[in-house]
């Protein structure tokens, strides 16, 4: 080839991929479409240990391995934790409950978690702990319920069932079908 046809073929390729490059948008609004679209998050955090207080007091923690961030969804924008998440709650008597599961999604616009998958809940005060494959967690009115089988330990009961409904302390409780022994005072 002779040095000219070269020269014209680097020219054409050049205009070529300037075209390419200039002819790309980084429009925030068509990026979160894309993302939307492929189901994939628009973040992504790595061993969470967040912290939240109000007036310098801590009211909850929250630690996670991963966070995937969907908020970029219309409808129901939410965060998953696909690899499990502890959410322990702070209250200023020193009152604490934790929460742990191997899985977890937060719906922000109607503020209901789900967490499943070896699901614990534990008030350290009352010593009541609730075993269970599935929780939801309505944070506006404080409220846990599931369908699921579950264990509920107290100090002195041992309660076996399939579907539970409880406050968000464990401390007001209802049991829809139930086993074992349960001791009532008179």
């Amino acid at each position: 080839m002779t040095k000219s046809v070269v020269n014209k073929i680097k020219s054409i390729a050049t205009v070529l991929i300037v075209a390419m490059l200039f002819s790309c948008t980084n429009d925030a609004k068509v990026v979160r479409d894309f993302l939307a679209d492929k189901n994939l998050p628009i973040g992504e955090a790595h061993n969470i240990n967040h912290i939240h207080t109000d007036s310098g007091w801590v009211n909850f923690k929250i630690q996670a391995s991963v966070m995937l961030d969907f908020s970029n969804r219309d409808l129901h924008p939410y965060s998953e934790f696909p690899k499990g998440i502890k959410i322990t709650s702070i209250e200023k008597n020193g009152d604490s409950i934790t929460i742990e599961g191997d899985y977890a999604k937060s719906y922000s616009k109607t503020e209901i978690s789900e967490i499943k998958n070896n699901v614990v809940i534990f008030n350290y005060t009352d010593k009541n702990k609730l075993v269970t494959e599935q929780i939801f967690w309505d944070q506006k009115s404080h409220y846990y319920f599931t369908e699921k089988k579950f264990t509920f330990y107290t100090l002195t009961d041992t309660i076996k069932g399939t579907g539970f409904e409880a406050s968000e302390d464990l401390k007001n409780w209802w049991v829809k079908n139930q086993s074992g022994v349960i001791n009532i005072k008179e």
